[in-house]
């Protein structure tokens, strides 16, 4: 059924059950994508990069999973609000296609302003007028999984969901741009909350990648890090606005250096 033809009742419940259905499935895609890394990590000798000694119980994973699925209908609701607005030709978001150049600096911008959205935003929802509020339920996940990548009161999620909504007003934007940066955000989203280091021992060694964000830099401001490392991809603004945790760097080294080899064969006793 083509869901313009329908009356508008059902256009809209067309549109919110395939909006929850895309944010639905990219989020549980992740979380399984990245817990199933995490699950081999705590069988092998790379079990040492676990962030946190506290373990998340079925609980937090209940609630972060919960708490998820609610984001994923206010985030079906904004995208009926940018289809409406499209059927009523006062948007005009989607471009048929845009060529790779197009397509490539297009995602690099959403992704670097996305930061700064973020940044500032996180930030401003740690004033002690909005915590409670806003932020409070994401933070009850003290030792996150990769479950808490959308576990957001609605306020916040609404907040998230504005960045998105913004864009697609003032930018006309490939489809190839929006569902890879859909994927990347969610994907990127899940690796701060893995509880284990995913990064390599080298990341912050090199002029490139020490400013793309680790597991480390986010766990920590879960862990208690709360007037710190407020970025999702990058650590310029943290740089910049001086907000990284000090010891950063240092867990990030401690967390990668290798565990010892078990020690193989008999006891010396034996």
């Amino acid at each position: 059924m083509n869901p313009a033809a329908a009356d508008p009742l059902t256009f809209a419940g067309m549109v919110l059950l395939r909006s929850f259905q895309f944010d639905f499935t990219r989020y549980i895609g992740a979380a399984l994508l990245i817990g199933a890394v995490v699950w081999v990590m705590a069988r092998t000798r790379l079990a040492s990069r676990k962030l946190q000694k506290r373990q998340a119980t079925a609980a937090d994973i209940r609630r972060e999973f919960l708490q998820s699925v609610r984001s994923c209908m206010v985030y079906a609701v904004i995208s009926l609000i940018v289809v409406a607005l499209m059927k009523a030709g006062v948007l005009h978001p989607i471009a048929r296609n845009g060529g790779w150049v197009k397509t490539i600096a297009l995602l690099v911008t959403m992704i670097v302003l996305h930061d700064g959205w973020f940044y500032w935003t996180h930030r401003a929802l740690h004033h002690p007028a909005l915590y409670r509020r806003f932020h409070l339920a994401h933070h009850r996940s003290v030792t996150p999984t990769p479950f808490a990548i959308y576990s957001f009161s609605v306020g916040e999620a609404a907040i998230n969901a504005l960045f998105v909504f913004l864009w697609l007003v003032f930018v006309t934007t490939p489809p190839l741009t929006f569902l890879t940066f859909m994927l990347f955000q969610v994907l990127r989203n899940g690796m701060g909350h893995a509880g284990y280091e995913l990064s390599p021992r080298w990341w912050l060694s090199t002029p490139l990648t020490r400013w793309i964000n680790t597991t480390t830099h986010h766990d920590l401001h879960h862990a208690g890090g709360f007037n710190h490392n407020y970025g999702l991809y990058f650590t310029w603004w943290d740089k910049a606005m001086r907000t990284e945790h000090p010891r950063y760097a240092e867990t990030f080294a401690k967390v990668t250096t290798p565990a010892p080899a078990e020690p193989v064969g008999l006891p010396a006793s034996a």
